[in-house]
């Protein structure tokens, strides 16, 4: 099971495995809410609890953010149409404890900031496909 909270605590979730499809995306959003990449997994929406009321913004017309309305922490993106949802892996150490994954792809690298650089062997895609 993977579990995880906001910074303070508010909301809390918990997914049962399998989580799928570890990536960071570098798009222009998750760096500018997130202050880097932001990395996450995802879900099903019927595998994943959560406990607390996240605040979720309408990033653009296909997509979501969610985050704690007290501390801030960005916990979860999903697409309108997608029966998924992704959960922060760490960037603000929403997961608890190992969780056995690892990064399987870098998207948007396209977008990313110009004050860092993308190194190993994982994949890159300029823009998710």
């Amino acid at each position: 099971m993977l579990s995880g909270s906001c910074l303070c605590g508010a909301i809390n979730f918990a997914a049962e495995r399998p989580a799928r499809d570890p990536a960071a995306c570098h798009c222009t959003q998750c760096r500018k809410q997130s202050g880097y990449h932001w990395a996450s997994v995802k879900v099903m929406d019927d595998e994943l609890r959560i406990t607390g009321k996240p605040k979720w913004f309408a990033a653009s017309l296909t997509a979501k953010r969610g985050f704690c309305p007290t501390c801030g922490s960005f916990l979860f993106w999903r697409g309108v149409n997608d029966p998924d949802i992704s959960i922060a892996l760490g960037a603000l150490g929403a997961l608890d404890g190992a969780t056995g994954l690892r990064l399987e792809r870098h998207i948007f690298t396209e977008d990313k900031g110009d004050y860092y650089e993308i190194l190993g062997a994982v994949p890159q895609e300029e823009q998710e496909t």
